[in-house]
């Protein structure tokens, strides 16, 4: 009896200890409206990792893995790595909506980010993509992407909100990296 009965405790706490580890690294994530068509579509379910993208302190990092260096500035680490060009994220909009936005990173800090001739420019390449690119809103081009900033586009540039029209969104306001599409179950992809 006592061993059935720490069986299902040891089972059930280790259940537990799952689905919380689960809930703190991950978040669910509904898209509303059409400004990643045809990546991601209006209604679509995603899950985002939000540990990914966790920084600390580089003197607590150091504290902890031997082998990192301490840094006399306070800067902030990344435990993995910081956002890269391409990876869809999760982020809270600088506009001060409610609902998060989810877009594609196309400029990590120091970029120098350029629209013409209908097409996204990097640090002086043309990005290939099967997509026009219109300058539209409040940012003049060329730009440089800010320190722990990010220039991110919807994947449907004619119908979205993105850095084009209020600025860079800010590693701080950062959610988490799509992982998966998920729901309806039909449309399931890994990112």
């Amino acid at each position: 009896m006592s061993r059935t009965f720490r069986e299902i405790a040891e089972t059930v706490i280790t259940a537990a200890v799952i689905f919380v580890l689960l809930q703190a690294a991950t978040q669910t994530f509904k898209v509303v409206g059409p400004s990643m068509n045809t990546t991601l579509a209006d209604g679509q379910h995603l899950l985002v990792n939000k540990f990914v993208y966790e920084t600390v302190e580089s003197d607590v990092l150091a504290d902890v893995l031997p082998w990192v260096e301490p840094d006399s500035d306070g800067d902030m680490e990344y435990l993995f790595h910081p956002p890269q060009r391409g990876d869809i994220i999760v982020f809270k909009p600088p506009t001060g909506e409610d609902a998060d936005f989810v877009k594609r990173v196309i400029g990590i800090p120091g970029d120098e980010i350029d629209i013409r001739q209908g097409a996204v420019w990097v640090n002086g390449q043309k990005v290939e993509e099967d997509r026009a690119t219109r300058p539209r809103g409040s940012t003049a081009f060329p730009t440089t992407v800010l320190p722990d900033s990010y220039f991110v586009l919807g994947d449907n540039r004619g119908a979205s909100n993105d850095s084009r029209a209020w600025g860079f969104a800010e590693a701080d306001q950062i959610v988490g990296k799509v992982m998966a599409r998920y729901w309806p179950p039909s449309d399931f992809r890994l990112f």
